[in-house]
C-alpha cells in the first residue's frame, strides 16, 4: 500500500488523471472504435471490389433498340388529336365544364411536350375523377398543376385550372 501511495504522490493530481483517461481509454477503443474501424475497411474492401469489376456494357444494336422500344410507347404528333379527345371525354365522364383552353407545342430532343391548359368548373369529386382518370388511362400525360378557386365559402363548385403535359415522339422521317 505504501508503493502505492508514493507512486500517486509522484505522478502527481495530472499524473493520475492521465493513468484515469488511459484506463478509460482501452476499453473504450476495444469495444467501440477496433469494431468500427473493421467496418470502414470491409465496406472499403467492398467498394473497390465493385470498382474493379467490369461494367457490363450494353452492346450498341442492343441499346438503341431498347430506346426505339421506348419511344415507340409514346404517340406520334399525328396522333395528338385522338389524345385530346381523350382528355374531352374523361372530362365529359367526370361530368366537368370546359372552357377554353391554352395549348403550346414544345419541340424537345427525342420528345415533344405538349402543353394543354384547361380551365374547369365542377365539384371537387369531378375534378379529382378527371385527374385521377387521365393519369390513369393516359400513361404519357403528366399533371403539371391543378389551381382551385372557390367563389363563396359554401359552394360545392370550384373554378380550376389543370395543367397536364402529352408527350409525342416525332413521325419518323417528318419530325414534329
Amino acid at each position: 500500500m505504501r508503493r502505492l501511495r508514493r507512486l500517486l504522490d509522484a505522478l502527481g493530481p495530472l499524473g493520475v488523471t492521465g493513468v484515469g483517461i488511459l484506463v478509460f481509454c482501452l476499453p473504450f477503443y476495444f469495444s467501440s472504435l477496433a469494431p468500427a474501424e473493421r467496418e470502414v475497411a470491409r465496406r472499403n474492401a467492398l467498394a473497390t471490389q465493385r470498382v474493379q469489376q467490369p461494367a457490363q456494357s450494353v452492346s450498341a444494336p442492343e441499346g438503341v433498340a431498347e430506346l426505339e422500344r421506348f419511344y415507340r410507347r409514346f404517340p406520334t404528333f399525328d396522333g395528338l388529336q385522338g389524345e385530346l379527345e381523350s382528355v374531352y371525354a374523361h372530362a365529359r365522364a367526370s361530368k366537368l365544364q370546359l372552357a377554353q383552353g391554352e395549348y403550346r407545342l414544345e419541340k424537345g430532343v427525342g420528345l415533344a411536350a405538349y402543353r394543354v391548359t384547361l380551365p374547369v368548373r365542377g365539384s371537387y369529386v369531378q375534378l379529382r375523377q378527371f385527374v385521377g382518370r387521365v393519369l390513369k388511362d393516359m400513361p404519357t400525360a403528366s399533371l403539371d398543376a391543378v389551381r382551385f378557386e372557390r367563389r363563396k365559402p359554401g359552394d360545392t363548385q370550384v373554378e380550376a385550372q389543370v395543367r397536364l403535359t402529352i408527350y409525342l415522339r416525332p413521325v419518323e422521317g417528318k419530325g414534329i
